[in-house]
C-alpha cells in the first residue's frame, strides 16, 4: 500500500511522504497527516536497538518502501555523528518520576531532537522529486525551534532560513543563541509581536498567492521548520519508545508494562507524537498535558472547547507562551476519524471567532486520553525549589511545569502508574528563574548561570558554554504587520 499524506481540511489531493516534507503544510491552510494505518512495532525486536537503528526502523514505517536505507543515512547523520551523547535521550531519576532529557543536543532544548534530522530529511526529499529550486525555510519561534533550526540548516546547500522570534517574548539565552548564530544561509528577525504573531504570518505565507508569483519567478519555494511540517513531527516519535526501552533495560518496568507520559506543551506538537507512538504499539495509558499560565490547552482537555479569545501572558516559560496550538489540529482530525470537512469547519471558527468547540463523541475519546492541568509563575518557581530540595534533580521552568502537573494529577487522581517525564530544556535555558527558585537572589543571567554551576554542580551544557562573548550578528528587527512584505522583499533578493 502506497503512503499518502492529505491534509486535515479536506481541500488538498494526497501526496507522498517527499512531497509533504518539501510541501511543508496543506494548500489549503491545514496541516499534512498520514493518511494510512500505523504499523505496529515489535517491542522485543526494537527494544535493544541504538538510537540510530531505533529511528530508522520507526521513521521508514512513514516513507515508501524503498526509502528506509535513505533514513538510515538521515539518522546517522543526525545522531550517530557526535552532535549527541551516546545515550542520546538519558532517562534519570527524580524521585518516583523518570526524567526523559531531550536537551543533549546542539541547542540545549528539546527541538534538537527533531531539527538536527529535518534537514537530512529535507535535503533527500528534494533529490528524490529532483527538485531544483532553492528552498526557504520560515519558521517561528517562541524561543527554541529558532537556534535548533538555524543549527540544522546552516549552510545546507539549496537552502536558506528565516527565523522570526518575538522580540519581548524569549529568554536573554534564548534571544543571544539566536542572535549569534553564523552560516551563510541564515537569517534571524526579532519583531514586535508575540509567537502566535510569528506563526500565524508565516502560515499566511504558505497560503499568499502573491508570494506564490514570485516564489515561481525567483526559482524558489517556501518550507517550514516548525512542527507544522510533518518532518518535524515525526521524528519526536523515537525518543517515545528509547524512553520506554530505558525503563526496561533498567528493570524499573517490564516490556509490554503500560506506563504514563507527562508532556509540557504549547504547540502540542511533542504531545501529539505520542499519540502516533501509541497507535504504533507502544504501551501508553496516559499523557499528561502540562501547561503554564497560558493555560489554553488545560481548558481544552477539561472542556472540550478552545478558546483563544483571552488574555496573553508572557511567563517565566516563554517557550509555552502560546494561544494558538497548532498541533492540535492533527489531534482533532484523528480524533473525528479523519473527517477534514469537520476539522475545516472547527479552524475556520477559530478564526473568525476565535473559539471552536469539538462534538461530544469526540470529546469522549480525547478525554479519556488526555489528562491536563498548569501552573502559574509562582508555582514554577516552587516547584524547582521543592524537587530540587526533595530529589536533588534541577528542573529547567517548563519541565518544572510538568514536574507539578503531574504530581497534582497523581494526588487528584490515585494514579500511581509508572509516568516518564519529558525534560524539554536544560535549567541553563533559563538560569535566572531557577537560580531565584531555589536560592531566592535575583542574578543576571550570566551570573546565574556561573552560580548555579557553582551551587549546584549540575554541569552547564557545552552549546551553552561562553555564549556571553558571542558576538551579535543579526539586529533586525520588523512589525508583526511587515512580516509578509519582507518574506516578499527575500525572495526577491534571490
Amino acid at each position: 500500500m502506497e503512503k499518502k499524506y492529505v491534509s486535515t481540511r479536506n481541500l488538498q489531493k494526497e501526496i507522498n511522504f517527499y512531497q509533504a516534507i518539501v510541501q511543508g503544510i496543506g494548500e489549503d491552510g491545514g496541516l499534512l497527516v498520514p493518511n494510512f494505518d500505523f504499523t505496529k512495532m515489535d517491542l522485543e525486536a526494537l527494544s535493544n536497538l541504538n538510537y540510530v537503528d531505533l529511528a530508522t526502523e520507526v521513521l521508514s514505517t512513514f516513507v515508501p518502501e524503498d526509502g528506509k536505507e535513505l533514513i538510515h543515512e538521515a539518522c546517522l547523520n543526525a545522531y550517530g555523528k557526535g552532535l549527541f551523547p551516546e545515550i542520546v535521550v538519558p532517562v534519570k531519576k527524580a524521585g518516583d518520576v523518570y526524567v526523559a532529557e531531550l536537551f543533549h543536543g546542539q541547542t540545549a532544548a528539546f527541538k534538537d531532537m527533531a531539527l538536527s534530522l529535518l534537514p537530512y530529511l529535507m535535503t533527500l526529499s528534494l533529490k528524490q522529486l529532483n527538485e531544483q529550486r532553492e528552498v526557504m525555510i520560515l519558521a517561528a519561534t517562541s524561543g527554541d525551534t529558532g537556534k535548533a533550526a538555524l543549527e540544522g540548516f546552516k549552510d545546507v546547500a539549496g537552502t536558506c532560513i528565516k527565523v522570526f522570534y518575538p522580540l519581548d517574548g524569549v529568554s536573554a539565552i534564548q534571544q543571544q543563541q539566536m542572535v549569534s548564530q553564523t552560516g551563510k544561509n541564515v537569517k534571524v528577525i526579532g519583531i514586535h509581536g508575540n509567537f502566535d504573531d510569528a506563526q500565524t504570518a508565516v502560515k499566511k505565507a504558505f497560503a499568499s498567492d502573491e508570494l506564490k508569483v514570485e516564489s515561481d519567478k525567483h526559482n524558489v519555494f517556501l518550507s517550514s521548520a516548525n512542527s507544522i511540517n510533518v518532518g518535524r513531527l515525526i521524528p519526536q516519535i523515537v525518543y517515545y519508545f528509547h524512553s520506554y526501552f530505558e525503563l526496561v533495560r533498567n528493570d524499573e518496568i517490564n516490556l509490554g508494562d503500560q506506563v504514563n507520559f507527562c508532556v509540557p506543551s504549547g504547540n502540542f506538537g511533542n504531545c501529539l507524537a505520542g499519540y502516533f507512538a501509541k497507535q504504533m504499539g507502544l504501551p501508553i495509558n496516559k499523557f499528561i498535558c502540562a501547561s503554564n499560565k497560558n493555560n489554553i490547552l488545560t481548558d481544552f482537555f477539561t472542556t472540550g472547547r478552545y478558546d483563544a479569545n483571552r488574555e496573553f501572558y508572557k511567563t517565566n516559560a516563554p517557550a509555552m507562551d502560546i494561544l494558538v496550538s497548532s498541533n492540535l489540529e492533527r489531534l482533532v482530525w484523528f480524533m473525528s476519524d479523519g473527517d477534514g470537512d469537520k476539522v475545516r469547519s472547527y479552524m475556520d471558527k477559530l478564526n473568525s471567532e476565535g473559539v471552536y468547540e469539538v462534538d461530544e463523541e469526540t470529546y469522549e475519546k480525547i478525554k479519556k486520553q488526555f489528562k491536563a492541568g498548569y501552573l502559574n509563575e509562582d508555582e514554577v518557581l516552587q516547584t524547582i525549589k521543592q524537587c530540587f530540595n526533595e530529589t536533588g534533580y534541577l528542573l529547567d521552568t517548563h519541565t518544572a511545569i510538568g514536574y507539578g502537573v503531574l504530581k497534582q494529577y497523581q494526588k487528584d487522581s490515585g494514579d500511581d502508574m509508572k509516568t516518564i517525564l519529558l525534560s524539554t530544556a536544560s535549567p541553563y535555558k533559563f538560569p535566572e528563574s531557577v537560580y531565584k527558585a531555589i536560592y531566592d537572589e535575583e542574578l543576571d543571567v550570566y551570573s546565574a548561570i556561573e552560580k548555579l554551576n557553582e551551587r549546584t554542580a549540575v554541569p552547564v551544557p557545552r552549546a551553552l558554554a561562553g555564549i556571553k562573548d558571542r558576538a551579535v550578528l543579526h539586529k533586525e528587527a520588523i512589525d508583526k504587520t511587515e512580516i509578509i512584505s519582507f518574506i516578499k522583499s527575500e525572495i526577491e533578493a534571490m
